[in-house]
């Protein structure tokens, strides 16, 4: 059986995490409230399954819930272009990593980045 490949994701997220979530705006000092919330994942999965794993709170096969609170609540929809140049990754570690290179990356353009 062929290992999962991995592939980083980001979702947009509604403004309105930054004034409802204290977390997410404490973690975020950067945002000038003109560009978007985001949230940056990574999966085995596509993309567009991810998402609505989040959005479904969806539950794995041991019965953990593996959705995002904040994706579940506030995402509206993915951002393709803010990824589509990242290919899949071979391992998890990878993937975790370039995760955390791409959320660091937006919020230095000024985003607010949700990231695990």
């Amino acid at each position: 059986m062929a290992k999962p490949l991995y592939r980083v994701y980001v979702i947009e997220l509604k403004k309105k995490v930054f004034t409802e979530h204290r977390r997410f705006r404490e973690t975020n000092p950067q945002f000038n409230g003109v560009l978007e919330c985001l949230y940056v994942g990574m999966t085995s999965k596509t993309p567009k399954e991810r998402f609505l794993q989040h959005k479904t709170g969806h539950i794995s096969k041991k019965g953990h819930n593996i959705s995002s609170s904040i994706v579940r609540k506030y995402g509206s929809y993915l951002r393709p272009s803010l990824y589509n140049h990242i290919p899949p990754l071979a391992t998890r570690a990878e993937a975790l990593k370039m995760e955390e290179q791409l959320a660091k990356e937006l919020r230095r353009k000024r985003y607010a980045v949700w990231y695990n």
